[in-house]
């Protein structure tokens, strides 16, 4: 059986110095922290993608949807490979709530310096720089 990457796009949500992110349930890597997110699916475009899982995961709203960076990521267990395209957008509307209850247990706003742990892999090779372009310094830099 052929091993291909696995290509996802993730949704950084912003609301002034705030970001949205989901606490979501892997049964291969446990409950980790992260952004909205999912498969990019055939025929859509990145932007498309994001506005989507804004959607249909949290039930927000965003716009000025822009590329961040992409990341490469090889979990050593369970063996899987994502590439996943960063996206960014800045939250219009829709109270926050939990749409996809198999996947996401909690959400909330949090500040850039106060993020809760443990992080989803991807996202955290997204703060480090970890990923193409290194356009972003989420220590404490420029942020979307």
């Amino acid at each position: 059986m052929l091993k291909q990457p696995q290509i996802g796009i993730g949704v950084i949500i912003t609301k002034d110095d705030q970001v949205l992110l989901i606490k979501s349930s892997n049964v291969y890597i446990g409950e980790t922290w992260s952004t909205p997110g999912g498969a990019l699916e055939y025929g859509e475009h990145p932007e498309q993608s994001a506005i989507r899982k804004a959607q249909e995961q949290l039930g927000v709203s965003i716009t000025d949807v822009t590329f961040l960076a992409i990341t490469n990521t090889i979990f050593k267990e369970p063996n899987k490979h994502a590439v996943t395209i960063w996206m960014a957008g800045r939250y219009v509307s829709g109270t926050p709530a939990i749409h996809a209850t198999h996947e996401i247990s909690a959400l909330d706003w949090f500040s850039w310096d106060c993020l809760p742990e443990p992080l989803f892999l991807p996202f955290e090779h997204l703060l480090t720089g970890s990923c193409y372009p290194a356009l972003w310094d989420f220590s404490g830099g420029a942020k979307p």
